[in-house]
């Protein structure tokens, strides 16, 4: 593993590619939403979702326009590791749909799954739609909610998901109400017996340590796979917490057979997973984010 300041540095050098690539990049749409501003740029074959002009950190989805299949981002290949946990969930929750890249990727991948997209912003609901091909049909459905309200909602319908995947952080803002244990509690009570949860989030600040105390008061030992070449992290969660043999090693060959037309590499996810219980590495006393102390945009200053 890298250590911090080589991991700091290859950090701050695709910082400043990014700078470099946006520089270059020609503006195909803008506005201005409720929540934030939206742009969509093309650099050649790459499509990009940005939420804000001056930060580089801003992407949310990218495409190839050649090769829409193929994914671009590493956080999004990084998510794919919870196929390793549950092979074949039926019914899927994705909070946060930027350009709708996992929600077109895991309708390719699993046919005859229900796919439930939450976006609060219905602007980025309308760009998905218009610049990055994002599909739905009677198994792909979208809601214009904010995503604590909707899961809050789909208890009292009695509701459960196989896969609930948290992607709904970016480097300039973080909804705090989304970090917190109670709505960590509200989210497992909606996972379904063999029911996973994976969020996309960061290793790169103070906010590391509340947020994996926070995650582990909730679920205990969970999983983690993190990128060396950003700030991405993925923790895995399941409803009934991890066994040692929980990876389903056996459906490793098949998936990487129909992950490699989208650029992922699952014997790299699966070589970099670890469980906490072998290495938690933030102290015992970490104070735990509650609707009452969730200062997440404070904590996550690099």
């Amino acid at each position: 593993m890298l250590k911090r300041p080589a991991y700091l540095f290859l950090y701050i050098i695709s910082i400043f590619c990014a700078a470099i690539s946006a520089a270059q990049a020609k503006v195909i749409h803008q506005e201005k939403s409720l929540y934030r501003n939206i742009l969509v740029e093309d650099e050649g074959d790459l499509r990009c979702l940005k939420f804000n002009v001056k930060s580089t950190k801003s992407q949310q989805s990218c495409l190839y326009k050649s090769q829409p299949k193929k994914l671009v981002f590493n956080y999004t290949k990084l998510l794919m590791s919870g196929l390793l946990l549950n092979a074949e969930p039926e019914r899927i929750l994705i909070i946060g749909l930027g350009g709708g890249t996992m929600s077109n990727t895991l309708a390719q991948l699993l046919p005859n799954s229900q796919i439930d997209n939450i976006e609060i912003d219905d602007a980025v609901i309308n760009v998905a739609r218009r610049y990055f091909g994002f599909h739905e049909n009677e198994r792909v459905k979208t809601y214009n909610q904010d995503g604590r309200i909707f899961i809050k909602r789909a208890l009292l319908k009695k509701q459960q998901y196989d896969w609930i995947i948290l992607d709904a952080f970016n480097g300039d803002y973080i909804p705090e109400h989304l970090l917190t244990q109670e709505f960590l509690q509200e989210a497992k009570r909606l996972l379904s017996t063999n029911g996973i949860l994976t969020a996309n989030t960061f290793s790169l600040s103070e906010l590391y340590a509340h947020e994996s105390a926070t995650y582990k008061a909730v679920f205990g030992d969970f999983y983690q796979v993190k990128n060396l070449v950003n700030s991405n992290r993925v923790i895995l969660v399941s409803r009934h917490g991890f066994t040692e043999n929980a990876i389903q090693k056996q459906n490793l060959k098949q998936l990487d057979a129909k992950l490699q037309v989208y650029n992922v590499d699952i014997n790299s996810l699966y070589r970099n997973m670890y469980l906490t219980q072998d290495h938690q590495d933030w102290p015992d006393n970490t104070r735990v984010l509650t609707d009452q102390f969730s200062p997440a945009n404070l904590l996550n200053v690099n």
